[in-house]
């Protein structure tokens, strides 16, 4: 829930507004409240009044003095005072922030959501890695990033539904499948040089081992000629793959060949749909782009283009008008040779996306795709689409540094290390806090010596340990026959007086504020940076002060204060996918 004061001060002042009678002859801006960077000049400062200046006629001091003169009295507040230009400052009481740590413990795991995203239909889109080898740990990142993102939207009001989209159609998946039969080939003891441009990796190998046992293809016999007059030249490494690819289905058959293709698509996207899920990865549709041939969805994406007359013909092949809507280039949608190209699948699987009723269209994809994002916004407006419903987060590439060394990723090459290797050693927690420790937007260093050690030098260690630490406090408690009372301890708030705990209470009421900020900015890293600097104050503060002491009033409301810490501390390791041990 949002924080209750910040409410209730919204609340004084659309009275005293009202009891102005100010917005009933003139427009009224909303009544924004936000924390003040100093409390010595309040916790809550409104600028109301300089935003009705022009309006009014007024000096925006005259307009603040008026409305504090009329705000109501409440037991929520101090002192309110006009301070610089026109600010109306709010010093709360200490029952403003005792209220607010009641709040916390009533209701718990709710504590921190909000209806801010109400009406709001997200579809969001992230991962879709093409499924023709394992994850790596770049992959992760966007993994767990998405599914962070998916949370905090979640808790503040927005109907999300997570999409993975399958890239099961086009050349990718017809290399995969000559990778697979190639080795299959091998396996059966035909020799010669595996083309260096094809997908490696033991995957591949594994695959094959079952193509004579999975498929109608049972002979590992090699057809003459099949690497006769092949290009020599790397540059050529294209050509030679589509020549390959063509006689291999000369050789096979459509049937088989495709037969081979299914078999390498199941493998390798039962492997990622079972890599993620173990990651904590799940999602609400896995979606095909092969579906959106066989529906119709590209061909009435293209009708609708060619109906809007942003389409033309050239070189036998069919352009959209992509410059007339903000592009670099106009863009091809349908070759000479009669076959729709990847952007037409995107914008069709972006105007579908619509069709099914979503608002915003959240896609998480790879620093090097910022260049399909004025493409697709173009795509979409051409085809009487809002441009602005398109969001495009892009995330940076993954550096795993593994003894010092650098290591190398790439799926093609087989040389990478897969996103279950990195989770084998770091554990789940630690890799999902990692990738999303740091803005999106930025490279990522993924020490993974740092990320295995257990000291406070490691986030997630110290993170769990604050959680860890209130739960043995609690286990103390026990053991030394006190019991924790709710009630005394909600009665004896006043006690908490320590700079250390005024400090503790005006930060605990931050997390809804923070939650919302990094749902509006898709950036979970708010949450990270937020949870560390409480972590940080309560371990301060459990160094510096006993808990479980004599007087039952002081040692009830202290108690209180370190549940509700345990509370946050869980409720933000929950939004980012990490757990929240009892013990360390």
């Amino acid at each position: 829930m949002r924080p209750l004061v910040k409410t209730a001060i919204e609340k004084l002042v659309s009275s005293a507004l009202a009891e102005l009678s100010i917005g009933k002859d003139v427009s009224l801006p909303p009544v924004e409240i936000e924390r003040t960077r100093d409390t010595q000049h309040g916790h809550f400062a409104c600028n109301i009044a300089m935003r009705l200046t022009k309006e009014l006629k007024k000096s925006p001091r005259d307009i603040a003095n008026n409305l504090v003169a009329a705000i109501p009295e409440s037991s929520l507040i101090k002192k309110i005072e006009v301070a610089g230009p026109g600010f109306i400052n709010f010093h709360l009481a200490d029952s403003a922030f005792h209220d607010e740590l009641r709040a916390m413990l009533m209701q718990l795991k709710r504590y921190g959501e909000s209806s801010l995203g109400e009406g709001k239909k997200i579809l969001l889109e992230f991962v879709s890695a093409n499924p023709t080898g394992p994850l790596h740990v770049g992959h992760g990142r966007h993994a767990a990033y998405g599914a962070c993102l998916a949370n905090l939207l979640k808790a503040t009001g927005h109907e999300v539904h997570s999409e993975y989209y399958v890239n099961d159609a086009g050349r990718q998946m017809n290399i995969l499948a000559l990778s697979v039969w190639l080795r299959f080939l091998q396996g059966g003891g035909q020799e010669f040089d595996f083309p260096a441009a094809a997908y490696q990796g033991a995957y591949i190998k594994d695959i094959a081992s079952r193509v004579g046992i999975a498929t109608s293809v049972e002979s590992p016999a090699m057809p003459a000629g099949l690497f006769d007059g092949l290009p020599e030249d790397e540059k050529d490494k294209d050509l030679l793959l589509d020549m390959l690819i063509d006689r291999a289905q000369a050789a096979l058959g459509a049937d088989a060949f495709s037969e081979i293709l299914q078999l390498a698509l199941t493998d390798i996207l039962t492997d990622i749909r079972e890599d993620l899920a173990e990651f904590g990865v799940n999602y609400d549709e896995w979606f095909s782009e092969n579906s959106l041939t066989a529906n119709g969805a590209v061909d009435r994406a293209l009708k609708l283009l060619a109906a809007n007359g942003v389409t033309y013909e050239k070189g036998g092949a069919v352009w959209f008008r992509a410059t007339d809507y903000g592009d670099e280039k106009d863009r091809v949608v349908v070759r000479d040779n009669g076959r729709t190209t990847y952007f037409a699948s995107d914008i069709a699987y972006h105007l579908q996306k619509r069709e099914r009723g979503y608002t915003d269209l959240v896609d998480v994809l790879g620093a090097d795709h910022h260049g399909y994002v004025p493409r697709v916004r173009a795509g979409l407006e051409a085809m009487g689409e809002p441009a602005d419903c398109l969001h495009v987060q892009l995330v940076q590439f993954v550096a795993l540094y593994k003894g010092g060394e650098k290591a190398q990723m790439s799926t093609r090459s087989g040389e990478f290390v897969t996103l279950r290797e990195l989770r084998d050693e770091v554990g789940n927690d630690a890799a999902r806090l990692f990738f999303v420790m740091r803005a999106n937007e930025q490279h990522l260093d993924f020490d993974l010596d740092l990320a295995k050690s257990s000291s406070n030098d490691n986030p997630v260690y110290y993170l769990q340990y604050a959680h860890a630490r209130v739960c043995s406090v609690m286990r103390q408690l026990e053991e030394r026959g006190y019991e924790w009372d709710a009630g005394e301890a909600s009665d004896n708030l006043a006690l908490l007086k320590e700079p250390q705990e005024h400090s503790l209470l005006l930060l605990l009421t931050r997390y809804p504020e923070v939650v919302e900020a990094a749902a509006l900015q898709y950036a979970p890293q708010h949450v990270v940076y937020y949870l560390k600097e409480l972590a940080g104050e309560f371990h301060a503060y459990y160094n510096a002060h006993k808990f479980i002491v004599d007087q039952s009033e002081l040692r009830n409301a202290r108690l209180m204060l370190v549940l509700a810490i345990r509370q946050v501390m869980r409720n933000g390791l929950d939004m980012l996918g990490v757990s929240a041990p009892e013990h360390m």
